[in-house]
């Protein structure tokens, strides 16, 4: 009965969203208080409704129940409880119910947070809300019911797949959901300033928040599968530009871009069109990146589904909801007059020139997703296109935002003084330009680029600090006054230094573990000796092992610096019985220096063993810096200004604003 009571749930979640979607619209445009006052109870009533559908699939696979379909074909009684758990959104059908869920989140945040936004506001986003999410719920129940009975049910359940069965798949998920769908409340946002024909600061700052919040999420949801790929995969690497990687990088470069337009929008009055129609792309590309997982269309060990039937379901969705939001664009968006008049060398200037880099990074890399499909359907055959197309294309776009990213911070709103900025970042550039005279003398005139990159990132992080040091005043008033300019400081300051500075020590780790990585293949025998870096690693053999719900083979390498055991690197060949399937387990060890990256391949039938190590000079520098620009953003979100608000304003009539 659970799962039966689960999808009742669902059923009643599509009725209350398609109430949230249409009642509130009607009234915002009769200025009907009780039909509006109808959205915010509708929105409770869909997250009740949708959660309790969600815990009733999630209690299915807590006590196996394989007459469940989705329970039978991605759960096992043998699975550790965490994967369980996870098993609920390791499925196509799983993951589209935690998707709606995280949606009606959404929907009642807005609710009980936007008590300051305009009525008809208010009740026109949350009405779009309830529209997004009365189509994907009925996207599931038409083809994806997570709740379907399997008659007669077995007595074991396939298993969840392997790779799948990690820590970090079970946090990765939900993070990256969070930032998809937290950009639907700046769509929403976007189409109901479209129908009451009106942009201003305190829509800019309303809007703000959702999607930093967003783009915090997403930016830890693409960290952690990042990390995920690199110890899990065993292949050595963070990042290989797989389509299903790209589909959510697109989204981040957009949601980063639309950050930086709403602050010229609530600063200035200005760019309102290009901020709405950013707020549209963004969320777009989220669809259209749930489109390839889903579609069938695309090989990756992330993608999801392999139905193009359901695939077409959800490009229908993609073309109603970017098609209609585009055309409700075109016909409403001129109507979106801008008062902020700004010359070309000033902060939004800078911030406009981000933008377009920005926008175009992610056309360029969908083109270089999009582009093998596109060829392959018209019958032009099967190409690739990897990590030389995007290196060429996308790195040189963003170098200018890295440094434009310094240049900005410390420019003045309307019209600034671009000698006088340079001016006072001539420490900055020195800096960098000693650090990249230093890194090629020490590794030659060969690593002039990974040089100039590093040069960058120093650029990126003692521009941040300056900025910092000048808006508190340091050492050009009293230490006591600079401490209490600090703590009076805005934290939507702090967090951009930190986001930025972030940024350059992720700088360094993507150019040092990408210019100066080790990789050694070879065959060893037991006792056989190799060197990686200062490692002297010595193959003692291999044993057998046995885990709650898998069997392999553990490969036992020490590891010596200097004469001295620092270490025992075991890296594992596992074999899933319940699934029949195998993976590769890497064994690192992490250091501030580097990774010692260590994988056990196949037994060649001579008593050796093919075996892999890698070293990855300063490869942690790559999650510890996404990680701080995530805390950048939230440092920012708790700013006071926008945890409060802007005031409340009366509704503006849509007739007299489109005039």
């Amino acid at each position: 009965m659970i799962a039966e009571a689960g999808h009742f749930a669902l059923i009643l979640g599509l009725v209350i969203a398609f109430v949230q979607g249409t009642f509130p619209l009607f009234g915002a445009s009769r200025n009907n208080y009780g039909l509006m006052a109808l959205a915010t109870s509708s929105a409770h009533a869909q997250f009740f409704a949708v959660s309790l559908s969600f815990l009733c699939l999630m209690y299915s696979f807590l006590i196996s129940d394989f007459s469940v379909v989705n329970v039978a074909l991605n759960s096992h009684t043998l699975k550790p409880l965490i994967y369980k758990i996870t098993g609920v959104w390791g499925s196509h059908e799983g993951s589209m119910l935690l998707w709606v869920t995280i949606l009606a989140l959404f929907g009642i945040a807005v609710a009980i947070f936007g008590n300051n936004l305009p009525d008809t506001l208010k009740a026109r986003v949350l009405a779009i809300q309830g529209l997004i999410g009365s189509a994907f719920i009925g996207f599931i129940l038409l083809t994806s019911n997570p709740f379907n009975r399997l008659d007669p049910a077995p007595a074991q359940g396939n298993g969840l797949n392997p790779i799948l069965q990690d820590p970090g798949l079970a946090f990765h998920p939900p993070f990256l959901y969070l930032g998809y769908v937290g950009f639907s409340v700046a769509f929403a946002f976007a189409v109901a300033a479209l129908i009451e024909g009106r942009v201003d600061p305190p829509w800019a700052r309303w809007v703000r928040p959702w999607t930093l919040a967003a783009w915090c999420s997403l930016t830890i949801g693409i960290a952690l599968g990042s990390w995920w790929a690199y110890y899990e995969l065993g292949w050595g690497g963070w990042w290989f530009w797989d389509p299903v990687e790209n589909a959510s990088f697109i989204p981040w470069l957009l949601g980063t871009a639309l950050l930086h337009s709403a602050i010229v929008v609530e600063k200035r009055d200005a760019l309102q069109s290009w901020t709405i129609f950013l707020a549209i792309l963004t969320f777009s590309s989220a669809l259209l990146g749930t489109f390839l997982v889903r579609s069938g269309i695309l090989t990756s060990v992330h993608a999801f589904a392999t139905d193009p039937e359901r695939g077409i379901f959800i490009l229908l969705l993609f073309v109603l909801i970017t098609g209609g939001s585009l055309f409700l664009y075109a016909m409403r968006g001129p109507v979106l007059k801008g008062g902020g008049l700004f010359s070309p060398i000033s902060r939004e200037g800078a911030l406009v020139l981000n933008n377009l880099l920005l926008t175009t990074s992610a056309a360029v890399v969908l083109l270089g997703t999009l582009y093998p499909l596109l060829l392959d359907a018209v019958g032009g055959g099967k190409v690739s296109v990897g990590p030389p197309f995007f290196n060429a294309t996308f790195v040189p776009l963003m170098v200018p935002v890295l440094l434009c990213c310094t240049i900005a911070g410390m420019m003045t709103w309307k019209r600034a003084d671009l000698h006088g900025v340079l001016q006072r970042l001539r420490v900055v550039a020195l800096t960098a330009v000693i650090v990249t005279l230093v890194v090629t003398w020490l590794q030659g005139t060969k690593e002039i680029l990974p040089a100039m990159a590093l040069g960058v990132a120093a650029w990126l992080i003692i521009g941040s600090t300056v900025q910092i040091a000048e808006r508190i005043g340091l050492f050009k008033i009293s230490l006591m006054g600079s401490l209490k300019r600090a703590s009076g400081m805005p934290r939507a300051a702090w967090g951009m230094a930190i986001a930025h500075g972030a940024l350059g020590i992720f700088v360094i780790g993507v150019t040092a573990s990408s210019a100066w990585k080790i990789e050694m293949i070879q065959l060893m025998k037991p006792g056989e000796i190799i060197l990686v870096d200062d490692y002297k690693i010595t193959f003692l053999g291999t044993a057998n092992i046995k885990g709650p719900n898998y069997s392999g083979i553990q490969g036992q390498f020490e590891v010596n610096v200097g004469g001295d055991v620092i270490t025992m690197l075991k890296p594992e060949k596992r074999r899933y019985q319940a699934e029949r399937s195998e993976t590769t387990e890497a064994a690192i060890l992490t250091t501030l220096k580097g990774d010692l990256y260590g994988v056990l391949g196949e037994e060649s039938g001579t008593g050796a063993w093919s075996t892999r190590f890698y070293f990855n000079p300063l490869v942690s520098w790559i999650w510890a810096g996404a990680l701080l620009m995530a805390i950048g953003g939230l440092i920012s979100l708790t700013d006071r200004r926008l945890r409060v608000g802007a005031p409340k304003l009366a509704s503006k009539p849509i007739s007299h604003a489109a005039k």
